[in-house]
């Protein structure tokens, strides 16, 4: 019993239970807001000066130091989160950005600037309260017993509570009650901002069709031509390396017109609508297909062939499940699902919030060029723009997207009743609707979410608490990485 006792306050003296939050929040600050700055480094304005041919605005480096508070006579000093509260502020850190503008390829200026303010999780490595001892957070005025994992705004402890959703990237397959199709496969494609759903289902004709953006129900062998893939017996061979299925030839036939590439993009722009010279045609329909089919496996001309691979890859679990008799995918196997934690929904926030704080500046800009009053790039960025929407949408719970709910009052009944509203995790699923296979208890929920604790009512089964000892890991892993290691083991690249 000793033994047990002594691992159980080893595991404490270095973890906590609310860790993975904290965590996932400092991977937002430290890589994540990094990667969303360079996605958009650059602004180049439609409107210029008279003097000037080329005019760019570039970010580059962007930084957080700990929460500081601005006095009313102008000071700066350290803030705690007791004080915070008492005096009904945000425990906010100011955000600096690196700004250069560049005037006909030269630099003009180079400044650094705060752009808002980002409120900081309590207990996370920009807290004040993350490297004091006990001591010296009783001097604090500080719980030294508090879990930390929640944020203060205006005075008020708010909770971010964990969002479950479908894993992206991942090909679901159902089987439909009602409906044209039997079966659907379904994919949501996730790459940065974007995350699109494609859906392939096969109609009473026997022809599977793709769903993507603009295009509705486009037959997938056509899509497959698009793409640089135009061999029947390629494809085929992609599809199934045994019997080919009676399906297989269906569709072939079906698009037996189709025997270029061009032939392809000529029938896929009659079906977005494009009239327009044929050059601007085939452009417009291959910069849809780069960007919009299936993102995740790249964007640029090179990746086509590798979307058309994985179209046909896509075509042959379909057929697994609807010919050979194989399960539908299970949606509700924790391998299928993603959680998203403070970290993940504070990348949404600043993502949407930082192409308005752009979009803002553009404007700014282009009102003085127009006035021809426009002097430096520092007076056309406004630093409450992006600091007044974070924390109306932290305070409100109002997310991107039209999500509601997503940050809530910390419940500060007592020390459990706090632990297990950070510890929560919330469906985005409705709880109007019956979801029976949702709310249930699924076996790969052992070890991951608590069995006992779900409210009653409506939102049962699809609000969770996390296992006491869960932990949610944060490793992003390279693709190039990945590819090296399967190499070595012997896999080879596809190609024709």
């Amino acid at each position: 019993m000793n033994q047990q006792r002594i691992l159980i306050e080893k595991y404490f003296e270095g973890n906590s239970f609310v860790e993975s939050n904290i965590k996932s929040f400092n991977d937002f600050v430290t890589r994540r807001m990094q990667i969303i700055v360079n996605e958009m480094s650059e602004i180049i304005p439609t409107v210029m000066p008279q003097e000037m041919e080329e005019f760019k605005i570039k970010f580059d480096k962007i930084w957080i130091t700990k929460p500081q508070l601005v006095e009313a006579d102008g000071s700066k000093r350290n803030v705690y989160p007791t004080e915070a509260r008492l005096r009904g502020l945000t425990y906010s850190s100011p955000l600096y950005l690196e700004v250069s503008a560049y005037t006909d390829g030269i630099q003009r200026e180079t400044f650094t600037t705060e752009i808002g303010r980002l409120p900081i999780m309590v207990g996370s490595k920009f807290c004040h309260l993350s490297t004091l001892k006990k001591e010296e957070l009783i001097k604090h005025f500080e719980d030294p017993y508090d879990i930390g994992g929640y944020f203060i705004l205006n005075g008020n402890e708010r909770v971010l509570v964990t969002v479950e959703d479908l894993a992206s990237n991942k090909v679901f397959i159902q089987e439909n009650k009602t409906g044209p199709s039997r079966f659907t496969a379904r994919v949501f494609s996730e790459r940065g901002a974007y995350r699109i759903p494609h859906t392939l289902e096969q109609m009473k004709d026997g022809i599977i069709y793709v769903s993507f953006t603009k295009y509705r129900r486009v037959p997938v062998i056509v899509v497959i031509k698009a793409l640089g893939l135009i061999k029947d017996q390629e494809i085929t061979n992609f599809i199934t390396d045994e019997e080919p299925y009676d399906d297989i030839f269906i569709n072939l036939f079906n698009s037996i017109e189709i025997k270029t590439e061009d032939d392809a993009i000529e029938f896929l722009a009659k079906k977005a609508g494009i009239n327009q010279p044929k050059e601007i045609k085939t452009e417009k329909v291959r910069e849809t297909l780069d960007k919009y089919l299936l993102p995740h496996l790249g964007v640029t001309a090179q990746d086509r062939i590798t979307k058309a691979y994985n179209l046909c890859k896509i075509m042959r679990k379909f057929f697994y499940v609807s010919k050979e008799g194989y399960a539908p995918t299970d949606k509700d196997h924790y391998m299928n699902k993603r959680l998203r934690l403070s970290g993940d929904l504070m990348e949404d926030l600043f993502r949407v919030n930082f192409r308005i704080l752009i979009n803002d500046i553009l404007y700014n800009f282009q009102r003085l060029v127009k006035r021809g009053k426009f002097s430096n790039v520092k007076i056309i960025i406004r630093d409450q723009l992006l600091t007044s929407r974070i924390q109306s949408a932290m305070s409100t719970g109002t997310w991107v997207g039209g999500r509601k709910g997503v940050s809530q009052n910390l419940d500060r009944v007592n020390f459990l009743s706090s632990l297990s509203h950070v510890q929560g995790v919330v469906s985005l699923l409705s709880s109007t609707q019956e979801n029976f296979e949702a709310r249930a208890l699924h076996p790969t929920h052992w070890g991951k979410l608590c069995p006992i604790e779900t409210p009653e009512g409506t939102r049962i089964g699809l609000r969770k608490n996390f296992a006491m000892l869960c932990s949610v890991t944060q490793e992003d892993v390279p693709g190039e990485k990945v590819k090296k290691v399967l190499e070595t083991h012997g896999l080879k690249k596809v190609g024709i």
